[in-house]
């Protein structure tokens, strides 16, 4: 079917993007319920402070390491096919960590959910670009699959932290097989298949440089971070990045490049993930240390941190919904730029707050700043989708999905390595006198650990621990704060002057720039368009072609 104008969706594309949002879902339920069962199972597993950072950072290391490469796959192989397999395991692999007997047995649980995890996001988007081609439809569909995170970090830690009052630790991890189990019923019926099929082979040595790339770079900037300058985590971000430099220069000469690189010339792509980029670094970081502070510093119970965090993943979910519609009036650039101005007057507010400022004062002004960063991630993820052809729509995915987890790591790696080390040295001379060696050390180490001592403890020594180990805690709060409060206005003044000239979703655009029609490799066809491709969609499960779309890869096309 040759498209003009571009068809809208129905009923059954809506329902498959239900079943798309299973694996968001899962995503959200992994993340948010793993933040309230690591005091738990630090304490369980015995695992040191290095260990949990491993733990949190080694499912993002891995999606990093792999998400290019499954969004290419699926490109190739077929969206749903690998969503499937991703979804299968998935699966397994939570049912290993649930069951995990050491910290090592765990980190290697959450290796395995990392590389499952590459292959579900970039499918689910590329396959919601395919279902749904109308912009105005498409920006809705792609907020609502979004507004899944914040919804599933609602539903999580509320039934994560029943769960964990009563059952043990690893019962958090298995409430996402049941989402998997239903996405591989439900996927076969409801969504479309789509691959390349002039697509080339998939080349082995740009996979390895990948992982060559991000898991060294991410490893030296976090051991710098805590531990200053050493000559291990020097040399591994030297190898990380001269394997990086290896892996572009490899892309420029392939004729099927894993990742196009020339994608990033274009400036509402580049501007996009860099937003992106920031608002996770950022937000990622401000949410683990208000779990640790809700349960480690105040002494609430998994079930009312969660509660905590329920005004944030609300307002969170109002924001998706009502972005795609400021974006029909609204130039783009400016309701992203007007959300992260919001994000920054936030974080302003905490790098200055007392620690007599209260649970509440952290409570609200987290809200408002996952209100105010949702546009970045909506229109974002909608910029980074709608420049590319159908057939690359996998490649972009897995771009705009690496801006949020790569983001999300490394906030962790780095900001909240940040805050660990001011914890560190503001509660260094403030130990109370008279705590076992033991328990000092323990206290100095992080403030999972102050809270692990504080229990053993006689009251007397345990409430002396109290107020040094929140001034220490907030302290390093502060400096997360003011530091993320420069980076996210750096990306919305960088996103603003970029994208001021794009137009509100659903207008046409006025006298594109010849950079910004089509992407890198694109040719004119015989009608002229620059960039059209053509590409086949199959559907149901016999897999004949119902669809042959023809897009001109414009972005903001109408």
């Amino acid at each position: 079917m040759t498209v003009g104008d571009p068809p809208r969706a129905g009923r059954k594309e809506w329902l498959g993007l239900a079943v798309l949002s299973l694996p968001t879902l899962l995503v959200a339920l992994d993340v948010f319920v793993l933040l309230l069962a690591l005091p738990h199972l630090a304490v369980d597993l015995h695992a040191n402070s290095t260990q949990q950072l491993w733990i949190m950072d080694i499912y993002g290391f891995m999606i990093v390491g792999f998400l290019v490469t499954m969004g290419t796959l699926g490109d190739r192989i077929g969206r749903r096919k690998l969503l499937l397999i991703g979804a299968a395991a998935f699966g397994a692999a939570s049912v290993l960590a649930a069951f995990s007997t050491s910290p090592g047995m765990l980190i290697a649980a959450r290796v395995a959910l990392g590389i499952a995890g590459a292959t579900l996001t970039p499918s689910t988007l590329a396959l919601i670009s395919n279902l749904f081609m109308d912009p105005k439809q498409r920006a809705m569909a792609i907020s609502v699959w979004a507004s899944l995170f914040p919804l599933g970090a609602i539903i999580g830690p509320i039934i994560g932290g029943v769960m964990l009052e009563h059952f043990w630790w690893g019962s958090v991890f298995l409430l996402g097989v049941p989402a998997m189990v239903l996405l591989l019923i439900a996927g076969p019926k409801l969504l479309p298949e789509f691959r390349n099929e002039n697509a080339g082979k998939l080349d082995p040595l740009s996979v390895v440089l990948t992982l060559g790339a991000s898991v060294p770079v991410i490893y030296g900037i976090k051991e710098l971070a805590r531990n200053g300058w050493h000559p291990v985590p020097v040399i591994a971000l030297v190898v990380g990045v001269a394997l990086g430099v290896l892996f572009v220069r490899r892309q420029r000469t392939l004729s099927e490049p894993l990742l196009d690189v020339g994608l990033f010339a274009h400036s509402r792509f580049s501007a996009a993930l860099v937003g992106m980029l920031a608002n996770s670094v950022v937000g990622g970081t401000v949410m683990l240390l208000l779990t640790q502070y809700f349960q480690s510093v105040q002494g609430l119970s998994p079930l009312k941190a969660a509660l905590g965090l329920m005004p944030s993943m609300a307002l969170a979910t109002v924001g998706f919904m009502v972005t795609p519609m400021l974006a029909r009036k609204i130039r783009p650039a400016y309701v992203v730029g007007g959300g992260l101005a919001g994000v920054v007057a936030v974080l302003l507010v905490l790098a200055r707050m007392g620690t007599g400022s209260g649970t509440a004062t952290l409570i609200v002004g987290f809200a408002l700043f996952s209100f105010f960063g949702t546009p970045v991630v909506a229109l974002g993820t909608n910029l980074v989708v709608e420049v590319v052809p159908p057939e690359k729509a996998g490649s972009a995915g897995s771009m705009s999905q690496l801006g949020n987890e790569f983001g999300a790591a490394l906030g962790v790696a780095t900001l909240g390595t940040l805050g660990l080390a001011v914890y560190r040295n503001e509660i260094a001379d403030q130990v109370p006198a008279g705590l076992p060696a033991a328990a000092a050390d323990a206290v100095r180490d992080s403030v999972a650990g102050a809270s692990g001592a504080a229990a053993s403890l006689p009251d007397k020594l345990a409430a002396a621990l109290s107020d040094p180990v929140r001034e220490a805690f907030m302290a390093g709060l502060h400096s997360v704060a003011a530091v993320g409060a420069v980076l996210i206005a750096a990306a919305g003044l960088a996103f603003v002057l970029l994208l001021k000239h794009v137009p509100p979703i659903g207008q046409a655009e006025e006298d594109p720039a010849p950079d910004e029609d089509a992407p890198t490799g694109a040719a004119p066809e015989a009608d002229g368009t620059p960039g059209a491709k053509t590409a086949v969609q199959t559907s149901g499960t016999d897999g004949e072609p119902v669809a042959v779309q023809k897009d001109a890869g414009l972005p903001g096309r109408a």
